[in-house]
């Protein structure tokens, strides 16, 4: 699947994926019907394509609109469709990251409302210290590389943008992190010595969370063991009707893959980046080294 809409919260957290199992749903109760998507458009006025994204989730919903799909598809107790369109109430719910619309692509805020809704987030760096595990420091320099022509005032919004995600971390609903980094991204000097030192820091810091695991991917390997070396990150949920996603962001915007044939082959090359990286004990061995030499 790709998108390029909007995301999800308790204040917006878990709406997105609360939108995702409401579009399933109607998707299971219209293929029981035999009703097609097209008839399903005309009955709220709308396209084919329009109740296509409606069932991936990948737009807001009308409560109007969805109760007039839930009488064709002849759901009349008053019981489910209270229960449904309760659930349209809260998967329009925004979230905390929409008061930063003005420094955050609508890409990428679909994927903050994942973010907030999963129970393990397993991610594959190059390039950088994943977000969720950047220093304050660091977060600056990666934010003013990549906006060069950023006022202070724009850099310093994304920098609290990204503080605020992080809090996810120590929430009482924090999921379970496994990030493999390349040994390039650790060693390279973005924020400077001083920068650098403080962030390989707090990687050692935060590695000793029960709630995140750390692998480093070594220099000793001369190429990537899987996925042809492009970094992704892949969200799984407690929800047991949703699947996995797999983001991979582009320059413009970000692919969000959900074919459970596609998540299970990055779930493989995860599987084979952890098994070639150094382990979590071996991965501060070589993060204290590194520390010692910047």
């Amino acid at each position: 699947m790709v998108t390029d809409q909007p995301g999800s919260g308790s204040s917006g957290s878990g709406s997105m994926v609360r939108r995702i199992l409401l579009g399933s749903q109607l998707r299971r109760l219209r293929e029981a019907r035999a009703i097609t998507r097209e008839a399903a458009g005309y009955s709220i006025r709308a396209s084919e394509s329009k109740i296509s994204r409606m069932e991936l989730g990948r737009v807001s919903f009308k409560e109007r609109d969805v109760a007039d799909l839930l009488t064709l598809y002849g759901i009349n107790d008053p019981y489910e469709r209270d229960a449904l369109l309760g659930l349209v109430r809260e998967a329009n719910i925004a979230g905390w990251w929409h008061g930063y619309g003005d420094v955050l692509p609508p890409w990428f805020q679909t994927y903050i409302g994942l973010e907030e809704s999963a129970s393990v987030i397993r991610i594959f760096d190059v390039q950088f210290i994943p977000g969720l595990l950047q220093t304050e420091e660091y977060t600056r320099a990666i934010c003013s590389l990549g906006h060069p022509a950023g006022t202070t005032e724009e850099i310093e919004r994304r920098v609290d943008m990204r503080r605020e995600r992080q809090k996810l971390l120590v929430s009482e609903r924090a999921p379970r992190i496994l990030a493999v980094v390349d040994e390039v991204a650790v060693r390279r000097r973005i924020a400077g010595p001083r920068g650098m030192r403080a962030q390989l820091e707090y990687l050692l810091e935060i590695s000793e969370r029960p709630n995140v695991t750390l692998h480093v991917l070594p220099l000793e390997f001369t190429g990537y063991p899987a996925a042809g070396g492009y970094p992704f990150t892949m969200l799984s949920f407690p929800e047991p009707d949703i699947g996995d996603v797999v983001y991979v962001e582009q320059l413009t915007g970000a692919m969000y893959i959900d074919k459970r044939e596609e998540t299970a082959q990055y779930g493989k090359a995860m599987e084979k980046l952890c098994s070639d990286s150094l382990t979590p004990a071996k991965t501060v061995e070589r993060l204290r080294n590194i520390l010692r030499d910047t």
